[in-house]
């Protein structure tokens, strides 16, 4: 099996960002973005993954931290998908239900070559997480970005949580740990797919 691999950049008036990830790693991580919560949810993609990451980021910080979480989930989710390749003999779907003390978040996903995401995760009340400050209604542009560009259909539900910390972060673990099933090479044969491509 050829190696799962890529690296990527990209630079705008806003962020500069570059990004390397290695599908069959070890889950070693790398991660600076300047928000320190959003480098925790990204270093628990990678460890719980099983995906070695490496993530340099570089925004507009003194405006707010939005373009840099989004820019660095938009590469994340293109850089993901390269190193995928044609998907042969993936295992493609994944689910399961995936808690963080009182908090329950239930992760169904399909790496299917089409952008789909539900988002069905009210978040209760919080003040932002972290300095500078990680909005916690920013998780849900994060993940939905990252979906979109790594093309795959993704569903997420809270089933039950109070603790918006707890939430966010089941959420990534439970991403982490269905996307690292999803990636798994099962031997089946081709792409996983009736059309023969994904």
């Amino acid at each position: 099996m050829s190696a799962r691999t890529a690296t990527r950049s990209r630079t705008t008036k806003e962020t500069s960002i570059e990004i390397s990830i290695d599908l069959d790693g070890t889950g070693a991580t790398d991660v600076s973005t300047g928000i320190p919560f959003y480098d925790h949810m990204l270093d628990q993609l990678g460890r719980h993954g099983g995906f070695d990451l490496t993530v340099k980021a570089e925004g507009d910080l003194h405006i707010d931290t939005h373009h840099t979480v989004e820019d660095t989930a938009i590469l994340l989710g293109e850089t993901f998908r390269e190193a995928l390749g044609d998907k042969a003999g993936i295992r493609r779907f994944a689910s399961g239900k995936y808690p963080l003390d009182e908090a329950l978040v239930d992760v169904a996903l399909d790496l299917s070559g089409r952008a789909h995401v539900e988002w069905l995760v009210e978040m209760p009340e919080s003040l932002p997480l972290g300095d500078p400050a990680f909005d916690p209604q920013l998780a849900e542009h994060a993940v939905s970005s990252f979906a979109q560009s790594a093309a795959m259909t993704l569903h997420v539900e809270l089933v039950r949580g109070r603790n918006v910390h707890h939430i966010i972060e089941a959420t990534f673990k439970g991403l982490a740990r269905s996307l690292r099933d999803a990636v798994r090479v099962d031997h089946a044969g081709g792409v996983p797919s009736t059309k023969g491509v994904l």
